[in-house]
Formats: C-alpha cells, structure tokens, sequence
C-alpha cells in the first residue's frame, strides 16, 4: 500500500473504483428498484429514474468525490473545511451511518440462515413437510378459484409474517394456497411477536449469525483501505456472475416473457404522480449512498490526481445498470410465478427485502441442483450486504481518526483494535433486531432514517458546497487536481438544479410523509415518537453545530457570520503568529477556533497566517503533497493540503 502524506492511499485506482461499486450497489437494488417499477407503472419509471441520474445522482456523486479527495479527510472534518457554519453536515453523516449500521447487518443476518439452510439435497422450503409449516401450506401453487379476476390483494396467508420495509400493503391473490417458500421466514426465522408492544425472547440462532456477520465485517475492513482494496475484488463483481446466469435461466422459463413486457412496457399516466418522482429521487440517493458519507470517505484515501469523473461516472452507471438487471430478473421470475398460478402479473406483488427470499427461492425449485444455485445466491447477497456494511462503518474509523487519532491510537495502541471496538459496539446495539421483536425495530428505523433523514442532510450538504463554498471554488479545486475544469452542464446542476430539485423533493416528502407501518399493523404514538428520535438523531446536529461555531467565534453578529461561511484560516484569525510550541490549553483553544481547517496544531515557529499561498508563504511547505501538488492562488493557506495540517 502507497502512503502518502502520512495517510494510506488505496494500492491502485481500480481498488477504489471497485470499492465505490460496492458501495453504491447494495441490497437495495435487487429487492427495492424492481418493485418502484412495479408500483411506478413499469417501464415508465425508468424516465424518473433516469433522469433524476442525470441530473442528481451523477452531479452530487461528483461533488462528493471532489471534497474527499481534494481534502483527504472524512465527511466530517471535510464538511467543516467547506463551510464551518455547516460543518454539523458532516457529523450528520456519520449519525446516520452510526444508526445504519446497528440494522442493516441484520439482513446479512437473515442472507446468512438462508445461505447455511441452502446446504442440504433438499431446499427446506421445497416442501410442506416441515414443522413450522401451516396447515394451507401446499407443495405447489394451486388454482382454488375459478377465475383470476377474483383476485384480491393478498398474495400470501394474510396470518404469514411477510418481509420488511416499504411494505404498504403485501399483494397476491385470494384463492391461491401459499408456496412453502413463503413460510420459512414467517414461522421459522422471525417468529415474530403481535407488535412491538411485546419484546419476545431473544431467537439464538440469529444472535450467533449477526455476531459472524460483524466478524466478517471486521476482517474486511480492520486493516483499513489496504484490507478492504483486496476484498472488494470478489464482493463487488460475484453478484454480477449470479445476476447474469439466474437472468440466463429465468429467461427460459413459461412466462418469463409476460414478466419482462411488463417491466419494459411503461403506462405513462403514472408520470403524472408526484410520489413516482419522489421514489425516483430517493432511489437514486438511497442507491448511490448520496449524503451517508460513505464515498466521500473513501474518496480521501485517493491519489491527489486521481480522474474524480471516470470514478463517478463508472460507479453511477454500473450501479443503474445493476438496478435495471436486477428488475429483468425479477420480473422474468414474475412471469414464471404468474404462469404457474394463472394470474396476471399485475396482481403479483412482493416487495421489500421479503423479495429476495420469496421470489428468488422459487426461482431456483425449478433449476436442476437446487441447492447449489441457492447457495450461490445467498453468498452473492451476502457479499452485497458487507459491500455496503463495511463501507459505512469506514464512514465512523475515517472520521475518529481524522479527529482523534492521537488519543484513540494511544489508547487503543492498533488501529485493528480501534476497528474491534467500534464494531463490538454496533453488534451489541444490534441485538434488538434479532429478537421476537425485531422486525417492527427494524421496519421503525428504516422508515424514519432512510425516508426522514436523508433528503434534510442531502439539501444541506449541497446548500454547504454548492453555495456557500461555491461552484467557483469547487472548480477549481476539480482544475487542480485534474488540469482541467468541469463542464458547464456540472457547474448549472450544482448552482441551480440540485439545490431546487432537492428542495423540491423534500417539500414534497414531507407533505405526503405517513407514519411507519408493517403490513396491517399501526404502530403506537408512543414508538412513532422514538421513530422521530430516531431521524433527530442525525438531523440535530446540523443546527447544534451551527450554534457552536457562532457561540465560539470572535467579533460583532455580522463578522460571526462572514467567518463562519469562510473556509479561510485568514477569515478566522487574520494574523496568528506563534514562536513558541502551543500549550495544550492554548492548542485547545486555537483547535475550537480553526477546527477543522487545522486540526492538527504542533510546534510552530514564525508562522502568520497570509490570505493564501504564494512563493514567499509560511505554508508554501506547510505538509501538502508537493512532490505532486504546486500552490496556485486559488488554494487557501492550509484549509485542504491534503494531509493533517500541521504548521511549519
């Protein structure tokens, strides 16, 4: 691994490349696109879809990228350097990370019982002849009705503990005996209580497979970009191998056709729905991982020339395209489900993660060896989930140690076991979701952390860069490390189109915002209440730090608010000089005025703080990267050197 700047860089540009596609491409992909599609009017929702790629998905990816290379730190420190008035953007980030993580690897969790399951001759959901099979339970779907347009909105027992979020309302058709496949997580891994109000007792099994799940995640990332660079070589590209032979084989199957006409075909009457705009919108930032942090964290560890627009374009594209092969395979499984049972496929409907263990599942009984092509499944969604997983527990090591490095490595002595511990903690937290319980938790935290809080810090984080840094600077930044300067179709989406789209969007969601749900169940005041906790835990501290950086900077209300939408040391301590080493009391109180456009103040001697770099500056040699790195006038002192300031 290349170490540059005293910071590691990640081995060669593909690593991160590969590690970004990882990033974005996640279980949300396969299980949540295919169903935006068939609730969005099928083919139609790919113009939403599409467009809002062009115009905020692929322009704020490339912001993002751009900050955390140019800066080389975590969201968090990288925010504050932007705009320290809204330098709570970057600790939102890492908040909403820190909530993600305690259930998200719940559903590697779940991808893993199903994975061990899998190896047997015979799938356990191939038959009724399992004890925790109910008594409607039939071998094979079997018409009871007379005619399919009898067909109400329930596609599985209404008693089945159907899977997970985005679940307004689980759909198929009366009339209709349940496959077995859709018993295995109703009776057998869930057990699921009657609502939240009842804990349950804890289900073992799934204890001891959320604690392998944080293993695996420690050993992808404990060594840091230099680990994680190596793994995301088989992560990110087997599920693409998986993907394409189940597409091969589903195509060949009766009905496969009629499922793929109805993705494919749009009914353009649904456009005319803002909502379908509004899941557009959210897909691509879900999808991305637009203002999570995640990539503009791993963006840091970047060579300071690296091609930000080739990383950006490639990780943007492959993830729709990801989404798009995933809604083929989907629906040509569809189609088989719809021939087999004799009902349009517009009356077939499942959703959420419930998709990849329902549908998927069927898929394979119809597949010679059975059992192989499920394991095979089951570890390509595994390998999705520690994609996306270890990606945003590096969004909490990066910002720790861009903060603290010093205190934490002294106490904790390796990096390794900073890593241990950071991962111990979101295990521990995580235990709720493997209770009895657990999937009403899971479905409240997803509903209000996703939904809630995502579009508050996306519109901050682009009012921060995009108008308070500036497009100009931004720019050139981008000419400084690339040599060249972005188009003006970049520069009109950041000033302009992102702000008001998002804008937009979030009126919208939150005018049409509902309460969380699980199937039929409406959960109580008091749990929507701790939903709402839950989206102000990362929301908050946008304002909170906000109101620090006014309480703790000098001067008259006016001069307070020009410095803190400056990133200029200058703007904070126009002339600061020091011959003698700081104190710590005295570093302390330099460190709450210039955190983090310094954050890292060693000895010193003679230095003045200039309003930017020239032959004759202090920080000409301040630590930045100047074997590849010249000063130009555009670059302010040391508030992006690219290394841990450290003034010389």
């Amino acid at each position: 691994m290349e170490v540059e700047a005293g910071r590691p860089t990640w081995s060669r540009p593909v690593e991160f490349t590969l590690a970004g596609i990882g990033c974005a491409v996640g279980l949300g992909n396969i299980w949540r696109f295919p169903y935006l599609c068939y609730r969005s009017g099928g083919g139609a929702f790919l113009v939403p879809y599409l467009l809002m790629l062009v115009l905020l998905g692929i322009p704020l990816l490339y912001m993002e990228l751009t900050v955390g290379q140019y800066l080389r730190k975590g969201p968090v420190h990288a925010m504050a350097n932007v705009c320290p008035l809204l330098k709570g953007v970057g600790v939102a980030m890492v908040a909403i990370s820190f909530i993600m993580c305690t259930y998200y690897n719940v559903i590697i969790t779940w991808a893993l019982y199903y994975l061990f399951s899998s190896f047997q001759s015979q799938l356990p959901w191939q038959s009724c002849n399992n004890t925790w099979n109910r008594a409607n339970c039939t071998d094979r779907a079997t018409n009871t009705s007379t005619s399919a347009s009898t067909a109400s909105q329930q596609f599985f027992n209404p008693d089945a503990n159907q899977l997970f979020t985005f679940v307004p309302h689980p759909v198929t058709a009366a009339g209709f005996s349940p496959m077995p496949v859709s018993h295995p997580y109703s009776y057998r891994v869930l057990e699921r209580t009657d609502g939240v109000e009842e804990p349950g007792s804890l289900r073992w099994e799934l204890f001891l497979l959320l604690l392998l799940a944080w293993i695996l995640v420690y050993l992808c990332i404990f060594k840091g970009v230099k680990s994680t660079g190596k793994v995301v070589y088989f992560t990110a590209l087997f599920p693409y191998v998986i993907l394409v032979a189940l597409l091969i084989n589903n195509v060949q199957l009766p009905g496969a056709a009629s499922g793929i006409q109805f993705f494919i075909v749009p009914e353009w009457e649904k456009l005319l729905s803002v909502e379908v705009w509004i899941n557009a919108a959210a897909q691509i930032f879900n999808s991305i991982g637009i203002g999570f942090g995640s990539l503009m964290a791993m963006a840091s560890y970047n060579n300071f020339s690296n091609s930000v627009l080739k990383d950006t374009l490639a990780i943007a594209i492959t993830n729709s395209m990801t989404s798009i092969l995933s809604g083929f395979v989907i629906f040509s499984a569809l189609g088989y489900m719809s021939y087999l049972q004799n009902i349009p496929v517009s009356e077939i409907a499942v959703d959420g993660p419930g998709l990849v263990f329902v549908v998927y599942p069927q898929a394979f009984l119809s597949m010679p060896v059975a059992p192989m092509w499920a394991v095979f499944f089951f570890f390509m969604l595994l390998c999705l989930g520690l994609d996306s997983q270890f990606a945003m527990v590096e969004v909490m090591i990066t910002s720790l140690l861009d903060g603290y490095s010093e205190p934490l490595l002294s106490f904790f002595r390796r990096n390794e076991l900073l890593v241990l511990a950071v991962c111990t903690g979101m295990f521990l937290l995580g235990i709720p979701h493997v209770m009895q319980v657990g999937i009403y938790v899971f479905q409240l935290m997803d509903h209000y952390t996703a939904i809630v809080s995502i579009m508050f810090l996306a519109f901050f984080e682009v009012v921060a860069i995009c108008w308070l840094y500036g497009v100009r600077r931004l720019t050139s930044n981008l000419e400084e490390m690339m040599g060249r300067k972005p188009g003006m179709f970049f520069r009109l989406c950041w000033m302009v189109i992102c702000p008001v789209l998002i804008a937009v969007i979030l009126v919208f969601s939150v005018i049409q915002f509902k309460p969380a749900r699980y199937e039929n169940y409406v959960y109580p005041a008091w749990a929507q209440g701790i939903g709402w906790l839950i989206a102000m835990a990362s929301i908050i501290w946008i304002p909170l730090a906000a109101l620090h950086t006014l309480w703790v900077l000098p001067g008259s209300f006016s001069e307070v608010i020009r410095r803190s939408v400056s990133t200029r040391p200058s703007t904070f301590l126009p002339r600061l000089s020091f011959t003698q080493p700081i104190s710590k009391s005295l570093q302390s109180s330099v460190h709450s005025l210039l955190c983090p456009v310094m954050p890292h103040i060693g000895v010193v001697a003679s230095v003045t703080a200039t309003r930017g770099p020239s032959s004759r500056s202090p920080f000409r040699n301040c630590g930045g990267p100047s074997d590849r790195l010249r000063w130009t006038p555009t670059r302010r002192a040391c508030t992006a050197c690219g290394r841990e300031a450290r003034w010389r």
